[in-house]
């Protein structure tokens, strides 16, 4: 059974990989009339300045926690490594490498994700979310497995196994700042990756597309990059980086049954095989269960809120009704309950 009381994030998360999985068989209808280092840079873009219109549009209603000047060194490492580096690397990787080769190498961030995660960022990962991300990772190879392909060792392809090692790093960079509007790290990372990548796009020889794909691009962005990021980075706040990357590595799956559907390309043996263990790992993820005895130490932050057990601050009058964000201190705390890595559950295991 799901309990819904922890797990209804990964349903954020599930939303996530659904818009960007979707985004790929869109683009590819766009990649007749744009280069791809153009179109990436566009759909980044298009994903930064759909948000702004969004935060625009909410100025005067109550929202998420604002960035604070701490924030600075992990929303720009987030930016510089999954905005910024990892583009350019994977463009240059595509240059050299076959399609099916890059597609097996792609699957390597949820792996990475988790890895950094437990590794460097000390985020509990049982061994049920190992065994969902391995049988991702082995989905996703079936995928993209192309028998035709050679498997060599290139520069290339390591070059694409660094992208998604900094798009790893990226996710992890972020849940660091998670507790933060996602609108507005999202719009931030949307924005600088975008110019960059269009800047380096058009020095290297893209032409300006006619407006009607111009303007799909950057509307597809909104959707696919700019949304699916605001969804991930929730998640990412609620179930921590391991387990949201888990259920964001369906995105390829997603996007290939868009592609039977839309393109009409052909359903293989390997789709069906690949789409089984994507459902096992997702349902080994869901059900996860995780409680224990431990203690939460004094803790300043601020947030978006409401007072349940976690939060039993007092107030001014003057924070508005709930969910709000205000500046709060927490209690040392010890209670037994299910949880999962969120912004109050970091506690070493």
């Amino acid at each position: 059974m799901i309990d819904l009381s922890t797990q209804r994030y990964a349903l954020v998360a599930l939303a996530a990989a659904a818009l960007f999985g979707a985004s790929t068989p869109l683009a590819k209808l766009l990649q007749a009339d744009i280069a791809p280092n153009l179109l990436a840079g566009l759909l980044y873009l298009g994903s930064g300045l759909g948000l702004a219109l969004v935060r625009w549009g909410r100025r005067q209603r109550a929202a998420d926690a604002p960035l604070q000047a701490r924030d600075t060194p992990w929303l720009a490492g987030a930016v510089l490594c999954g905005g910024i580096a990892a583009p350019l690397l994977l463009m240059w990787g595509l240059a050299g490498a076959s399609a099916s080769g890059v597609s097996l190498l792609l699957n390597l961030e949820g792996i990475l994700t988790a890895l950094i995660a437990a590794l460097v960022f000390r985020e509990a990962v049982g061994g049920r979310i190992w065994l969902a991300a391995g049988l991702m990772l082995c989905a996703g190879l079936l995928l993209g497995y192309d028998p035709r392909a050679g498997a060599g060792l290139t520069l290339r392809s390591l070059a694409v196994a660094a992208a998604c090692a900094l798009w790893a790093l990226d996710n992890n960079l972020t849940r660091r700042i998670a507790a933060a509007d996602p609108v507005n790290i999202a719009m931030i990372k949307g924005l600088v990756a975008g110019c960059v990548n269009i800047v380096t796009a058009l020095a290297l020889g893209a032409t300006v597309p006619p407006m009607l794909q111009l303007a799909g691009a950057l509307l597809l962005g909104w959707l696919g990059y700019g949304v699916s990021l605001v969804l991930y980075i929730l998640a990412l706040r609620h179930l921590g980086s391991a387990r949201a990357a888990a259920h964001f590595s369906t995105a390829p799956f997603i996007g290939a049954g868009l592609s039977i559907t839309l393109l009409g390309e052909p359903v293989s043996v390997g789709f069906g095989a690949a789409f089984a263990l994507m459902i096992a790992a997702t349902w080994l993820a869901l059900t996860e269960r995780h409680g224990h005895l431990h203690v939460h130490e004094a803790l300043a932050h601020e947030h978006l809120h409401t007072h349940d057990a976690h939060h039993q601050h007092a107030h001014e009058g003057s924070e508005g009704p709930e969910p709000h964000t205000h500046p709060h201190r927490h209690a040392p705390l010890a209670h037994n309950h299910a949880h999962l890595p969120d912004l109050h559950h970091r506690h070493p295991h």
